[in-house]
């Protein structure tokens, strides 16, 4: 049996709203479409669930407001494997607007000091022996040293575990430089870590075939409306999405993708339907305020709609 575990390091409680323009200054009227248990990990791992892949979670949770991440373990039969540390886990709002565009307020939660580290570091290494995907997702917490999340990186690939990394910031130049299995960074991601501004796709592929090169064996980079590119030594694929009218909120779909990529690893999908069914779940995922699938064939029309061509 295929082991699967996803590790948020940072999560947060994602109030999510809906609001026809953001007026900066001003008393803004927003609907909300709800308060959920997120963090991108954890976003993979419900996902994963309702497509009938169960995983184990694991990274940290403020222990002061830990109840609603407890209740959506359970919900989603999850294996909890989440360090506890004093203080709150951090709400994000996460505001739509109505031409799609996604304002982000982050604040800050809990601290993770040395001590803590230490014991999740020596935790996760022994309870991720045998695991054949490790999803490493989102931000890093206030207190986590670069260079200590980077070693540590490698020594979940050390342990043979296939490392998926997607992050941002510092944190996703830091984890690129241990070589992870397989990274997802989207087309402004890759601008800001090649110092360069993309005119065209081929600078993109340009740039992920370095990544290659570098000894990351999978790269997969998502391009917004032009779609993604997947990477590797031995093929590039492009998935064109479907034309999406009734976006509700992007917020998750990257998460999506990740979950989708796993859901076809695991199922022994080929390479075109394996980009094909995580674009689809992605693309799914903008029509709704939270993530998830009610079953499986409901991907099935969007499915139909993603067009992958390999390129030479």
């Amino acid at each position: 049996m295929t082991k699967v575990a996803t590790i948020t390091l940072n999560p947060a409680l994602d109030l999510v709203g809906l609001v026809k323009e953001i007026e900066v200054g001003e008393v803004n009227s927003v609907e909300t479409l709800g308060l959920y248990p997120a963090g991108k990990g954890i976003n993979v791992a419900k996902v994963l669930a309702d497509l009938g892949v169960k995983s184990t979670v694991t990274g940290f949770l403020g222990q002061d407001n830990k109840g609603d991440f407890e209740a959506d373990f359970a919900k989603y039969q999850l294996d909890d494997q989440f360090a506890r540390v004093e203080g709150k886990t951090r709400v994000n709002i996460k505001v739509t607007q109505e031409d799609g565009e996604v304002t982000d307020l982050n604040f800050q939660g809990f601290a993770v000091d040395q001590a803590n580290w230490q014991a999740f570091v020596a935790k996760t290494l022994e309870v991720l022996k045998g695991y054949d995907y490790v999803a490493v997702c989102g931000s890093l917490p206030r207190g986590v040293e670069l260079e200590a999340f980077k070693a540590w990186l490698e020594q979940l690939r050390d342990l043979g575990c296939k490392v998926i990394f997607d992050s941002s910031n510092k944190a996703l130049e830091v984890g690129l430089q241990a070589n992870p299995w397989l990274i997802k960074p989207n087309w402004r991601e890759l601008e800001v870590l090649t110092q360069q501004k993309f005119e065209s796709i081929d600078q993109v592929l340009v740039a992920a075939r370095k990544l290659n090169e570098q000894g990351i064996a999978n790269v997969v980079v998502s391009m917004g409306s032009k779609g993604s590119l997947w990477v590797t030594k031995d093929f590039v694929y492009q998935a064109q999405p479907p034309k999406i009218t009734n976006v509700v909120s992007t917020v998750g779909a990257g998460d999506s993708m990740v979950a989708g990529f796993i859901y076809s690893l695991v199922n022994g999908l080929n390479p075109e339907e394996t980009l094909r069914f995580a674009s689809a779940i992605s693309a799914y995922a903008v029509t709704q305020g939270n993530v998830g699938v009610d079953h499986i064939s409901t991907l099935d029309p969007y499915k139909a709609q993603v067009k992958v061509t390999k390129v030479a």
